[in-house]
């Protein structure tokens, strides 16, 4: 018994000095955008954003390596800045939002890739399927602080996916050839945070 308390605090003293170096930051979702592009009708690309989203993010200050995402993004936010094609992107032919009200992305794995660059791989849940995706990290950028006190830092990221992936396989044939909207959608994440308190 004395040899399982002694390893069990031996655990606890090697683990805390591993937790007491992250620090949890924030996501300010008044100054991030997640954005996509997506091709449209085979001649010009189409923009959208999802402007409802939040997100937290441990950042070990020893080994980013060891650092943690995880963001949730409402779909019924979605805006391409055209009410109509907003509402069929809500609808069950895409997004589905009355029953699929969320997309997630929550990293497994953090790498190094080159100076101020990481891998971030994670499982984005999107449309009740789930698949791992990369996303290329530009930062985190140089701590600063706001005019209130608060402590910010910001990253950039981006990945493409397949959205037929994703159970997203709407579309329709041009009578010129290929199809009105695009396979490959790339998604682009500028994001500011907030260091707790």
């Amino acid at each position: 018994m004395k040899r399982l308390l002694a390893s069990i605090s031996t655990i606890i003293a090697l683990a805390l000095p591993a937790l007491a170096s992250a620090t949890t930051w924030n996501i300010d979702p008044d100054h991030s955008n997640v954005g996509f592009k997506v091709r449209h009708l085979m001649v010009s690309n189409v923009k959208g954003s999802f402007d409802k989203h939040t997100g937290v993010v441990d950042i070990n200050d020893k080994d980013v390596t060891k650092s943690k995402v995880q963001v949730t993004i409402d779909t019924a936010s979605i805006n391409t800045n055209v009410v109509k094609r907003d509402e069929h992107l809500r609808s069950a032919d895409f997004f589905d939002v009355a029953k699929f009200p969320t997309m997630t992305f929550v990293s497994k794995k953090v790498a190094k890739a080159g100076k101020d660059k990481l891998k971030v791989t994670g499982d984005l849940t999107l449309h009740g399927i789930t698949k791992e995706v990369v996303l290329n990290v530009e930062g985190p950028s140089k701590e600063s602080k706001d005019p209130w006190g608060n402590i910010r830092s910001g990253a950039t990221a981006s990945t493409k996916i397949n959205r037929k992936d994703f159970g997203l396989v709407w579309n329709a044939a041009l009578e010129t050839g290929g199809v009105a909207v695009g396979e490959e959608v790339a998604i682009n994440l500028e994001i500011e945070m907030i260091k707790a308190k």
